[in-house]
């Protein structure tokens, strides 16, 4: 049986947005309540109560018991709009319902147990549809749907079709899969580390040999590999500077008078 928690609404006079915030900055939140010929009733309930009733239990099948204008009306909750930054409730639908006329909506659906082929074969359990939409009498609404996976082997599964729902109409595609058990994963393959990368060469650069290069080449291959001729200038190996002076007919150069040296 569903669960029916109670509380306290009151008509709403102001509307629009200016009036919303006012209503949020007071620990109120707006709210309207709507069905059964009724038309749309502008109300606000109170911020905290809102949440102490809706906490540990599922809203879309949870009968909301509210006391307002002397009576209490039997409703449930169609939509809950929360603030996109933070948790807090900022707007609420109630539909109103009789005991005598059926409701569509929502319930979730529990796996109960552990499959076989989790325990024996390391399989993974999926579930695939948490919800199933019925078409039942308030007073049959269950709070949850339970489904036994005890008996589920790797590659088996169960659909909508397996569910029972005592005094209500399954509304949702019967082949739709609930819950199925899949093989174990593989492990992924760890990247290669840098020490465990194989170092590739770089290729030997080849340049093309001149035409005039080859012939040279060529030539000191013949005769031996000859060195070739210093250049024009160039110091002989093994001779010092003043025998390279004496050569060229320089004369050695003054003395700095400065430093006290005498004129040569």
């Amino acid at each position: 049986m569903a669960q029916i928690v109670s509380l306290t609404a009151t008509a709403r006079q102001a509307t629009g947005k200016g009036g919303a915030r006012q209503l949020r900055f007071r620990g109120r939140v707006p709210a309207v309540i709507y069905g059964h010929g009724r038309e749309t009733q502008a109300l606000e309930v109170e911020a905290k109560a809102l949440e102490k009733a809706l906490h540990g239990v599922d809203p879309e099948s949870t009968i909301i018991e509210l006391a307002l204008d002397g009576n209490r009306v039997k409703t449930l909750i169609r939509e809950i709009q929360r603030d996109p930054l933070r948790p807090d409730i900022i707007h609420v639908d109630f539909y109103e319902i009789h005991a005598a006329e059926k409701v569509k909506l929502k319930v979730p659906v529990h796996l109960v147990g552990n499959p076989d082929g989790v325990r024996n074969a390391g399989g993974v359990l999926d579930q695939v549809t948490r919800e199933v939409e019925i078409d039942v009498l308030p007073e049959n609404i269950p709070d949850r749907v339970e489904l036994d996976v005890t008996a589920l082997k790797i590659g088996d599964s169960l659909h909508v079709r397996d569910l029972n729902i005592p005094q209500a109409k399954i509304l949702t595609d019967a082949d739709l899969t609930i819950a199925t058990v899949v093989p174990p994963r593989a492990e992924e393959v760890a990247a290669p580390t840098p020490e465990t990368v194989t170092e590739v060469s770089e290729p030997e650069l080849i340049r093309k040999v001149r035409e005039g290069e080859e012939e040279e080449g060529e030539a000191a291959a013949e005769a031996g590999a000859a060195p070739k001729p210093e250049a024009k200038g160039a110091a002989a190996p093994g001779r010092s500077d003043k025998a390279e002076r004496a050569e060229k007919g320089d004369k050695p150069e003054k003395a700095d008078k400065s430093k006290g040296g005498k004129e040569s």
